[in-house]
């Protein structure tokens, strides 16, 4: 029988573990001084993966993490100014970040081009579902002989069927059901509302506990359970979205009430914190498991921050764009982490987006590119990842059908690193989004150079071609 970490603190790992866990997740120079002496133990396991013993025939783990609602101005290594993020900084420092990354301008719209490798024109039916068809990364990986697993926020209905037919062996999740506006708050993080093989747990097992302490240690114990098989996880983590609340590192959290404590702003810090705190106990599991240098871990995004919060970034307060189709509500942080294959402290500005992930995964795990999941928009970016010649993506596209029960118009556009197109009847929202990223003023069409007409003319082509 699967054990339960939340049930059964740390099973089967010794005490001495346990402090050296706490000592890494609960005081900062600890925190450096142990990811020091990580890095120094790198070194053999590292090896040991380039000469064959964790990768060579065999293929590496992956761990794809998607945080909620964190924009690009959030973590310290992308510039960030507000918040402490240094297991994010940790990656970043060790492996590659990619500072041309766009999703969705919300969180669902991103999450099925994630999963799917589709664009939403193709599979985007309402919010919250992912339709009975449609094949997902943990379909691809499960064929191809991976354990797989779901942590987090699930959002795309069906339950535990969906789940599963999504191919998940096994998942804790949060909003298992496609959720009414507002539920999709209700008891996330404190006395959490969770879901696993068919059934909400009990009060018993989640009453006073944190949702995301509950997730790593769901992922850690699956983690601990398949170190001698390749295996893939999702986890889309319920932080740094709303309700603002306390995390247990703060000594509200003892007397919060999750129905009735008014949130709190104030938290916010707080929750950044804890979010980066629990990617580092993921980095960690996988170092006391011996197999850091053979798995790779993509952390990333799937849309701005709220925007009722101001950070500093680079000298400048910037303010939330979620929901925003211009630069600082689609442009997000995306960093991936491998020992074994990713160069340290790498920056690439090759663009990627959302529908990215499945072929790039594909190439990872050394899986043909499944050709019976209809048409794929992904482009894969795993040559980048390793800082080789390869085939990169000229441009992104979005359709974004945000309230698609209602006569809200859908936004549709293109872009590249410095321009963008609407796809507006005369095409003439054309921008410059390099030099003007508030999108305030239309290039004239009348004084495009030639190489900016060719640039329009190849972007309404493609818009004119993605469409059902």
């Amino acid at each position: 029988m699967r054990k339960h970490f939340y049930s059964q603190a740390l099973l089967g790992k010794n005490v001495k573990l346990f402090i050296l866990i706490l000592l890494i997740f609960t005081c900062p120079a600890a925190c450096k001084k142990d990811f020091k002496n990580i890095d120094q133990s790198l070194d053999e396991e590292v090896g040991d993966a380039n000469a064959g013993r964790l990768s060579g025939n065999s293929r590496p783990n992956i761990i794809l993490i998607i945080v909620d609602d964190m924009g690009y101005e959030i973590p310290t290594f992308t510039g960030g100014q507000s918040y402490n993020t240094p297991n994010l900084d940790f990656m970043a420092s060790k492996g590659i970040q990619f500072t041309q990354a766009y999703c969705h301008p919300d969180g669902f719209p991103s999450r099925i081009a994630a999963l799917t490798g589709k664009y939403n024109f193709r599979n985007y039916i309402t919010w919250g579902y992912l339709p009975p068809g449609e094949k997902t990364i943990g379909n691809m990986l499960q064929d191809a002989g991976y354990a797989t697993c779901f942590v987090g926020k699930w959002q795309n209905d069906g339950g535990d069927q969906r789940i599963h037919d999504a191919g998940f062996d096994q998942y804790l999740a949060y909003l298992p059901y496609s959720s009414a506006v507002g539920l999709d708050l209700q008891r996330r993080y404190k006395s959490p509302i969770l879901y696993e093989n068919g059934h909400f747990l009990p009060d018993s097992i989640t009453d006073g506990k944190y949702s995301e302490d509950m997730n790593v240690d769901y992922l850690d114990n699956f983690i601990d359970s398949n170190t001698t098989k390749p295996f893939f996880a999702v986890y889309s983590m319920p932080l740094i979205q709303r309700p603002w609340s306390p995390t247990p590192d703060d000594p509200e959290y003892a007397t919060w009430d999750p129905d009735n404590s008014p949130e709190d702003i104030k938290f916010f810090p707080s929750m950044v914190s804890y979010m980066d705190k629990k990617i580092g106990q993921v980095l960690t599991n996988l170092q006391l498991n011996k197999i850091r240098g053979n798995t790779l871990v993509l952390v990333t995004t799937d849309n701005a921050t709220n925007v009722f919060i101001h950070s500093m970034y680079n000298g400048i307060s910037r303010k939330g764009a979620k929901n925003a189709t211009t630069l600082w509500g689609i442009r997000i942080p995306l960093v991936a982490y491998w020992p074994a294959r990713v160069p340290a402290g790498k920056v690439s500005n090759t663009l990627i987006d959302f529908t990215d992930f499945l072929p790039t995964l594909a190439d990872v795990s050394k899986t043909p590119k499944p050709v019976d999941y209809g048409i794929l928009d992904g482009v894969s970016f795993y040559d980048n990842m390793r800082c080789i010649p390869g085939t990169d993506r000229t441009w992104s596209f979005c359709q974004w059908d945000n309230k698609p029960n209602d006569n809200t118009p859908v936004v549709r556009y293109i872009n590249d690193t410095t321009y963008k197109l609407y796809d507006t009847p005369l095409y003439d929202s054309f921008f410059n989004v390099h030099n003007d990223v508030s999108e305030k003023k239309k290039l004239k069409l009348s004084k495009l150079n030639t190489a900016q007409q060719n640039i329009r003319d190849t972007f309404i082509r493609v818009l004119q071609a993605m469409h059902n």
